[in-house]
């Protein structure tokens, strides 16, 4: 029998990690199919406090792998294929036969950007191609950026990249935009965005150096032509990684585990969320480890018994 479990391992459940060990509760961490989360597929993180001079994303992982592991934490590589959260203690199906009982449970299985699907995009993130403006606009000084999208995410993300680069391209396979008007206002608004609407993207072109360009269809005409660019954003929304949770938990209605404003705490007593799994604004490395501090003081606290609220009540 586990007193806790943490599902995910990227800076959230790192940090949960830590800090359970820490405090002798000997936690076992599931580490899923991208050990680390989304940071091993970023090149060099600038945000993160106490590396002034920047640190590599997988570097970071590694090293709060290690401070976890140095505690005491467990780690086991699988994933979680389904569990049963309606009786003590829960049930955990890693796999097909492994079978892992816990007293209580984190989920920190943090949110997949979507993508497009086309020729030479997942290779070339971190070299060219971000799902992340915040994360990476910076390097992008000067440049010449495409940001692919409709919604009100995609306007945000051009209108923060204009900080940045000499030009923003919206490239959207609509006439119309999904966003909202004030944030279409406020994109239109800009004289460094530029738009390409009702085109498709066809390709990422990558040149020696990374991203030199998109192929895109114009979808009235059917003519085909390559815009040039430095650097490609992909902005058409993010997945949470709850598919292993069918209606045993409370969420949005995108997916998005909800917890009791300012804790972590779930509809399920015992279950506790951080990271990007229930965080559909901030998706930071740095807020994702703040609320990962913040579960694993929950679920010290729970397991103490110093917490008796019926938590389903404040959802």
């Amino acid at each position: 029998m586990n007193k806790v479990v943490v599902l995910g391992t990227g800076p959230s459940g790192l940090t949960a990690a830590i800090y359970l060990a820490r405090a002798n509760m000997n936690p076992l961490v599931i580490e899923g199919p991208e050990p680390g989360g989304q940071l091993t597929t970023t090149t060099e993180v600038e945000n993160f406090p106490g590396f002034p001079e920047g640190v590599m994303g997988p570097e970071l992982m590694e090293n709060m792998r290690k401070q976890a592991e140095r505690f005491g934490a467990r780690f086991e590589r699988g994933w979680v294929s389904r569990v049963d959260l309606t009786k003590k203690p829960f049930t955990l199906h890693i796999g097909e036969e492994r079978v892992v009982e816990t007293e209580t449970l984190i989920i920190s299985t943090g949110a997949s950007a979507k993508l497009l699907g086309i020729p030479n995009e997942k290779e070339s993130i971190g070299m060219g191609v971000s799902t992340c403006a915040t994360c990476d606009g910076f390097f992008f000084r000067g440049k010449k950026i495409i940001v692919v999208g409709g919604g009100d995410s995609a306007m945000e993300e051009a209108n923060f990249l204009t900080k940045f680069a000499s030009e923003v391209r919206v490239v959207h396979r609509r006439k119309e935009l999904r966003a909202s008007k004030i944030m279409q206002d406020r994109a239109r608004e800009n004289e460094k965005v530029t738009w390409s609407l009702n085109c498709t993207p066809l390709e990422v072109v990558k040149g020696d150096q990374g991203v030199t360009g998109l192929k895109v269809k114009n979808n009235e005409t059917g003519k085909e032509e390559i815009i040039e660019t430095d650097g490609i954003f992909v902005a058409i929304g993010h997945t949470p990684n709850t598919s292993f949770l069918p209606d045993q938990l409370a969420t949005d209605e995108t997916g998005y585990i909800k917890v009791q404003p300012g804790t972590t705490r779930t509809n399920i007593p015992g279950v506790f969320a951080c990271g990007d799994v229930q965080d559909h604004i901030y998706r930071q490395a740095i807020t994702a480890a703040g609320t990962g501090c913040m579960a694993a003081l929950d679920c010290e606290r729970y397991l103490e018994g110093s917490q008796v609220d019926d938590w389903s009540k404040s959802l």
